[in-house]
């Protein structure tokens, strides 16, 4: 039964294995040049399992201690999972203690296949969750820890990948821009950062623009809602 799943499921993660590998070494490498050593990339991705939580925790540890603060960031940046656990709420239903895991180490390519995945009828569902949960940590941990091995023997100067940060989440961004039928969340985005950035400064901005972003989009959902309604409408005829 559990083999049966595992062939099941190998399948479906290996486009998520061939991003995470790059990512995931990145990550470790960047975590090398910021003067840790492998063990915190292995403990993190093992531990957070949150990409872009991983990223942003690099520089929260270089900063002073303010738990707060960095608990109201770590909500705001993984509050997506809220929402994917409401809607996984149904599909974890009677899997036993394999619910546990699979709540702790779902991110959003996990949620992707185990949400959309037609799972063959002589496979058990419970299983199939599990193996492509811990199938898609696994090459996270393995690729995080070998990037910051392969970042300690690293001879030239590796100062200038801390941009791969910013890089990460321009390219997130400029996705997300290319999805949309309108970019009005986007522009929401872009605007109050702006202005959080002015009024707050470049250390103080980042929590106040989280918590505008989302009482914002919280407000506006069901104007945002209709305007993509009305968008789809529109295409048809064009």
């Amino acid at each position: 039964m559990k083999r049966r799943a595992l062939k099941a499921a190998f399948p479906r993660t290996i486009p998520i294995m061939t991003g995470f590998i790059f990512l995931g070494m990145a990550y470790g490498i960047y975590m090398n040049a910021s003067g840790f050593s492998f063990i915190y990339p292995f403990f993190m991705s093992m531990l957070i399992f949150g990409g872009s939580l991983e990223f942003v925790c690099v520089e929260m540890l270089l900063s002073p201690f303010a738990p707060v603060q960095v608990l109201i960031m770590a909500v705001m940046i993984q509050a997506r999972h809220l929402f994917y656990g409401l809607s996984m709420l149904d599909k974890f239903k009677g899997l036993g203690w394999k619910k546990y895991y699979l709540i702790f180490g779902m991110c959003d390519e996990t949620f992707s296949v185990n949400y959309t995945s037609e799972i063959p009828e002589d496979v058990d569902r419970g299983w199939f969750y599990f193996f492509v949960t811990l199938l898609n940590q696994f090459y996270w941990v393995a690729s995080a820890t070998i990037g910051g091995i392969i970042g300690s023997l690293l001879e030239f100067d590796t100062s200038g990948i801390s941009f791969v940060m910013t890089a990460m989440f321009v390219v997130i961004f400029l996705d997300q821009w290319m999805k949309e039928k309108i970019h009005v969340s986007s522009m929401i985005g872009i605007l109050v950062s702006l202005v959080c950035l002015i009024l707050f400064g470049a250390d103080s901005f980042m929590i106040p623009t989280m918590i505008l972003i989302v009482l914002l989009l919280t407000v506006l959902r069901k104007w945002l809602e209709q305007c993509d309604k009305l968008k789809e409408k529109e295409e048809p005829t064009k």
